[in-house]
């Protein structure tokens, strides 16, 4: 006899399982739109486990038992809980005294001229105690958990020395055991070279090399990210830092063409690169490059929230990417600096408006491909039997309505491995 279901969403009037679509490779061109739509349906856990999803016809009633928590979800849409694929997580203080100077018409130039930008918080998170890091994190965890995110990338990367980024990845790791959502670390020290090794990006990265990625393991650190950008990383030290951590067994990451076209993506994708972030000057012919060169494996995490902050007029065109066949994800890139907020809902409808993405196209962007970007798949990103049981109760009818309330937070029920948190 088949055990009773311990936790039942029933009637709901929608169910997004983002299922149906290829399971061997994120989902590319028309099958970021082609996954399954059940109307009045269940989704049925075990444990931390999805059991069983379907339509109510097909529920099999002999598996509610005296124990089981019914949910009854009429009139409410049921979907897989958010992946949040791109955030600095871990970092001292916040750069709020910038925010009005940039209004004034400071430039960001002339703010990092005065010690402000990334200095400053490199000073801030230096001189912060693990604790008070560890306090952030957790807030802002909490945060993210009430925008129904279930599931975080979080990058190091405001350190920029040695014992202060291995303090960050530590913080992440303590944050994600401590609380609900899961966090999967990823360094990045290199963000900027440190402030010691001005004018030397190959010697910074030489010392990363040698001095920090031996000492991390890659079961508990999976990923290693890098900016490659003019004043960070050029494509050529890119490439053999990314090689020497490919080398040592981490998984491959790279924020490129977020304000050149420089070639960085394609760089990351040729060495096998999980994902490649920001693209903003990545041009669709970039984009068909970087897809036939990784097969449509490596996803474009796009980051709409960031240039509407920096209030700058070029946004990643996400419809020629998708039409390209390059795979693409949606963050917010959550950080003090250029992307102070955790609302991936905000981060969808900006998608909506101005990447030309389909409302089917980024649910999928903020799930299951999301989900690809920092190698959970697995695990989560869509609502299927044997996936653990992350699941939302959102407060709406109809998944169209999701990027049409602009700014609004439609969560109201958030399930993490089949508890209610």
């Amino acid at each position: 006899m088949l055990q009773p279901y311990s936790l039942l969403f029933c009637h709901a009037a929608q169910v997004l399982t983002l299922a149906g679509g290829p399971t061997d490779k994120p989902l590319t061109g028309a099958a970021h739109a082609d996954w399954r739509i059940i109307e009045h349906g269940y989704v049925a856990c075990l444990g931390d486990t999805i059991a069983a999803v379907g339509p109510m016809d097909e529920l099999d009633a002999a598996r509610i038992g005296p124990d089981t928590r019914v949910v009854d979800a009429s009139g409410r849409v049921l979907m897989p809980g958010l992946v949040e694929c791109h955030t600095h997580l871990v970092f001292g203080g916040n750069r709020a005294d910038e925010f009005q100077r940039k209004l004034q018409g400071e430039s960001y130039l002339d703010i990092l001229a005065s010690g402000g930008g990334i200095l400053s918080t490199v000073r801030k998170t230096r001189a912060a105690a693990e604790e008070e890091l560890l306090q952030s994190a957790l807030h802002h965890l909490d945060g993210f958990r009430r925008y129904g995110i279930t599931t975080l990338e979080a990058k190091s990367g405001y350190g920029l020395d040695a014992e202060t980024e291995l303090r960050l990845l530590r913080v992440a790791q303590q944050a994600g055991a401590q609380q609900p959502v899961r966090v999967v670390p990823t360094f990045l020290g290199a963000h900027v070279p440190g402030p010691e090794y001005k004018g030397r990006p190959a010697d910074y990265l030489a010392m990363l090399a040698a001095d920090v990625l031996p000492q991390l393991d890659p079961a508990a650190v999976p990923f290693v990210d890098i900016f490659c950008e003019e004043g960070a990383f050029s494509v050529d030290d890119s490439r053999h830092y990314l090689q020497r951590a490919r080398e040592l067994g981490f998984g491959l990451k790279i924020h490129a063409e977020q304000l050149h076209d420089l070639g960085g993506c394609l760089m990351a994708a040729e060495l096998g690169a999980v994902s490649v972030d920001h693209c903003d000057y990545l041009t669709p012919e970039g984009a068909a490059q970087v897809a036939a060169a990784s097969q449509g494996r490596t996803v474009a995490v796009l980051l709409p929230l960031v240039p509407l902050y920096l209030r700058q007029e070029k946004y990643a065109p996400g419809r020629q990417f998708i039409e390209a066949g390059l795979p693409v994800a949606l963050s917010t890139d959550f950080n003090p600096g250029s992307c102070p907020s955790k609302n991936l809902w905000l981060a969808l409808q900006v998608a909506c408006l101005k990447m030309g993405l389909t409302p089917r196209e980024a649910l999928a962007a903020v799930t299951l491909n999301a989900a690809w970007a920092i190698g959970q798949q697995a695990n989560c990103g869509s609502l299927a039997p044997g996936k653990r049981a992350d699941l939302l109760l959102l407060g709406v009818p109809d998944y169209r309505e999701l990027p049409y309330w602009l700014g609004e937070n439609p969560v109201e029920q958030v399930v993490i491995g089949g508890q209610f948190v």
